[in-house]
């Protein structure tokens, strides 16, 4: 590409960055034109593109991407000095190819209207309502475990391949549709990540990849967490970029699942991020609460514990500040906290 469209390129930024600006402040015309308009489409484009090819192609693009940027960088480090404006212009007017990739494939779907608002719900609760659907909580999903175990001193154990579970995730998504129709999902599209090791190192289930709309599974992940992992990834592909409103969609599509073992993942799911909350705000309610759960369900989220334990490692943290930042540079205020805001939701939900 010639210098003058290279020039071009990285003054498009800044276009590019006011446009974003603008668009937060009117979150309708987002959600109208954007999320149920031309999203839908290209979602559908990319989808039949890709959902048929058994591996990776957001994480093979990644590593493309990745071996490309490293070998220029080697390759052309000396002219940072010497020509230092050319290679700022390289670098800038790449970075702006992907900013503008990123928005138009999916990245836009940060400003749309939020969840609780399109849903009619409450984004605040007391914490009486909180005690409240924690116990209804504990109940149902000690009603699932006992069904499936048998036992409620047993953990559960999924009896599902990876392939099997992304294809029936699809029809909890299915029967959703019947009371949500915004949730139509068109297809399952949901791989195993090539990059499943590092995702685990760096604290990771998975990611939706913004420029093929791949849900990339962490392979890694006990199976049992896998269900909800799966639905959460799928919401995004849906458009849904918020984490919380992808955590309340995929526990939604886990609980409207017809497998028992959907149902299960859905309501511990719920029950997990609830119990955080309600440790937070009424320690005594929380150990009190406690006492009331299967040890089996008890036993499954001190597996969960003990496999992100196992890979604890001082890059961590490191690696979730940063998704965190992404996160706020994305709408999402509270950054990487924002997974927690599902807890807001779920009360308005399951409350009578």
């Amino acid at each position: 590409m010639s210098n003058k469209g290279k020039v071009i390129l990285v003054l498009s930024l800044l276009p590019q960055y006011f446009l974003i600006r603008v668009l937060k402040q009117f979150p309708e015309y987002v959600e109208a034109y954007y999320s149920l308009g031309i999203f839908p489409i290209i979602s559908k484009l990319l989808n039949t593109a890709f959902k048929w090819i058994p591996f990776s192609v957001g994480d093979l693009l990644y590593s493309v991407l990745i071996f490309f940027i490293l070998r220029w960088a080697v390759k052309n480090r000396k002219r940072l000095r010497t020509e230092p404006k050319t290679w700022g212009l390289n670098v800038l007017s790449f970075v702006s190819v992907l900013y503008f990739m990123f928005h138009l494939c999916w990245g836009y779907n940060y400003y749309r209207v939020p969840l609780h608002t399109t849903l009619n719900f409450n984004p605040k609760y007391t914490t009486a309502q909180l005690k409240s659907v924690t116990n209804k909580l504990v109940f149902k999903t000690n009603k699932l475990h006992l069904a499936i175990t048998k036992d409620s001193l047993l953990r559960t154990t999924l009896p599902y391949t990876f392939v099997e579970l992304t294809e029936m995730s699809q029809t909890g998504y299915t029967q959703l549709e019947k009371q949500y129709p915004n949730f139509k999902h068109d297809g399952q599209n949901s791989k195993k990540s090539i990059f499943s090791t590092p995702l685990t190192y760096m604290g990771f289930s998975g990611y939706v990849n913004p420029l093929t709309l791949e849900a990339q599974i962490n392979a890694v992940i006990p199976l049992n967490s896998m269900p909800t992992t799966i639905a959460h990834e799928q919401a995004h592909q849906l458009g849904y970029a918020a984490e919380n409103e992808a955590n309340f969609i995929g526990f939604l599509a886990s609980i409207h699942n017809e497998d028992l073992y959907f149902n299960y993942a859905g309501y511990k799911f719920a029950l997990r991020y609830c119990l955080r909350e309600l440790f937070k705000r009424d320690l005594d309610a929380y150990e009190s609460t406690l006492c009331t759960i299967n040890p089996g369900i008890l036993e499954d989220f001190q597996l969960a514990f003990e496999f992100w334990s196992a890979y604890k490692n001082p890059m961590e943290p490191l690696f979730k500040e940063v998704y965190s930042y992404f996160l706020k540079a994305n709408n999402q205020a509270k950054g990487i906290e924002s997974y927690s805001y599902v807890v807001a939701l779920l009360v308005d939900y399951l409350e009578d």
